[in-house]
């Protein structure tokens, strides 16, 4: 069989490469493992290796670098729900939440996220794996997944790289794994972070639509919606305002008054504020009145922690990137992060319209590197020479045409089953909570799909998972919200 199968194997590889040769196009690696999870020690494998993409007349695209964690000692394995995991970018590797947030191992770091040395990961006993098996896919250049191509053949980006491609070829892969690893039975899910978001959201009807494989669930983490950001409307500016508030509450740069109350005590004020004053304000542009102009700038400076002069400057309308160089310039000329604005950073010189880098990025970055490379090839034992792609080359990617969130409308629509939760920090300021809040109203403007939708915030950042306070409380919000989801409640209708 070994013999067979190493035939094949060689006959498949010498017909097409992909992107770089020493990718293998289909291969399993299996190990064992022991674990306590919850509070209860279980047993599971890891599954990790390379999975083809097939188009429809079943020729070899790509290949998907993936790890899949199941438990063995449970009856009926076809039975549980399973996971499928995504990180975002776009062109990020599933790293993020594969070894800091739902998987059975994390990250050595410290209780707020920091970096600590040596370097390394060790077990999670918050992970979901208890209740639900869970698969960690990488997207086309990403960790080690690569295209596929035939001798003198050029890679058709876009066939990968856009809203709409990514979903289409990323449902045909999961077709794939979830027949090879008899999973049809299962209650499924599938979450994604950051561009993630908008991911499962296209993807959620993909699956449904084309591949007839329905959802129980659809998780989104720090959502980045682009029907809202970077857009720089007036809708833009007012919805991101309240995470202004929650990061001065952070940094001590509120009024006493505000500073002296509880972060969940001062945001619903900040919220109803940005949506019902600062909204219709921006709206005026221009045409707005001096008196008006100058009371809705106070309002601002006193729930964010920014001069009313810089506001009025800024004509009302504050850029994010100017928010995270101001807020502390006066106080210590440090910078705060841009995915979390706990973190600080120290630029060349105090003045300047935005940060000189990300530091909660690097922060992460030299965390996560080492621990996923490392664990990669001593752990799970799949061994390469190839780069791990922690962000690969997917530019230019295709935005046109994206119809994200009235495809998960749909999706929803056509599946009563169909479950939304949605995870977010208060100190994130790439994908803020609010705007997250504000995705899910989109979604649904009718307001009939509301009692399926759920919005759980954490006093952290984009990935609120690295503080461990909200790593465990995290995992236990995902964890009630599978096994409520998975529950037989009778026939699928309305």
């Amino acid at each position: 069989m070994k013999k067979i199968l190493l035939l094949l194997v060689l006959t498949v590889t010498t017909t097409l490469f992909s992107q770089d040769k020493r990718v293998p196009v289909d291969t399993t690696v299996v190990t064992s493992y022991s674990a306590t999870i919850n509070g209860k020690k279980i047993t599971y494998k890891a599954q990790t290796g390379t999975q083809p993409v097939f188009d429809a007349n079943g020729n070899v695209k790509a290949t998907l670098f993936y790890t899949y964690y199941y438990r063995t000692d449970v009856t009926r394995s076809e039975d549980r729900p399973i996971i499928m995991s995504f990180n975002g970018g776009p062109g990020s590797a599933s790293v993020w939440m594969h070894i800091a947030y739902t998987g059975p191992k994390t990250l050595k770091i410290d209780d707020e996220g920091n970096p600590i040395q040596p370097y390394g990961i060790k077990d999670n006993p918050y992970s979901v794996l208890d209740v639900a098996d869970i698969v960690f896919i990488n997207p086309v250049n990403t960790g080690y997944s690569r295209p596929v191509v035939k001798k003198d053949e050029k890679v058709d980006k876009k066939y990968f790289f856009g809203v709409n491609a990514d979903a289409k070829y990323l449902a045909d892969w999961l077709n794939t794994f979830i027949t090879r690893n008899n999973k049809w039975k299962a209650p499924k899910y599938i979450i994604g972070e950051s561009y993630g978001g908008t991911r499962v959201m296209q993807l959620a009807y993909e699956l449904q639509s084309r591949q007839w494989m329905y959802l129980n669930g659809v998780i989104m983490v720090s959502p980045a919606d682009y029907k809202l950001i970077r857009t720089g409307a007036s809708e833009d500016y007012a919805i991101n305002f309240p995470y202004y508030t929650a990061a001065a509450w952070y940094h001590k740069q509120l009024p006493s008054e505000l500073q002296q109350k509880d972060l969940l005590d001062i945001l619903p004020e900040s919220e109803d504020f940005a949506i019902n004053k600062l909204l219709p304000a921006l709206a005026k542009g221009g045409y707005i009145g001096e008196t008006e102009k100058n009371n809705i700038a106070e309002k601002m400076a006193y729930y964010s922690g920014v001069k009313k002069e810089v506001i009025l400057r800024h004509n009302l309308e504050l850029p994010k990137a100017y928010f995270w160089k101001e807020l502390l310039r006066d106080r210590n000329g440090k910078t705060i992060g841009r995915l979390d604005s706990r973190y600080l950073g120290l630029d060349r010189t105090e003045t300047g319209t935005r940060p000189d880098y990300s530091p909660e990025l690097v922060s992460w970055l030299h965390s996560f590197t080492p621990a996923i490379n490392y664990y990669t090839q001593n752990i799970l034992k799949f061994k390469t020479d190839v780069k791990y792609n922690m962000f690969g080359p997917v530019h230019p990617w295709d935005f046109s045409n994206d119809n994200s969130r009235e495809n998960l409308r749909k999706a929803m629509a056509q599946n009563p089953y169909l479950q939304v939760l949605v995870q977010s920090g208060y100190y994130d300021g790439a994908t803020t909570y609010s705007a997250a809040k504000y995705t899910m109203g989109k979604i649904d403007p009718s307001g009939k799909l509301k009692d399926r939708m759920s919005f759980k915030g954490y006093r952290s950042g984009h990935m609120m998972y690295l503080r461990k306070e909200d790593l465990e409380k995290a995992n236990q919000d995902l964890r009630t919200f599978i096994l409520k989801s998975s529950k037989n409640v009778g026939a699928a209708k309305y």
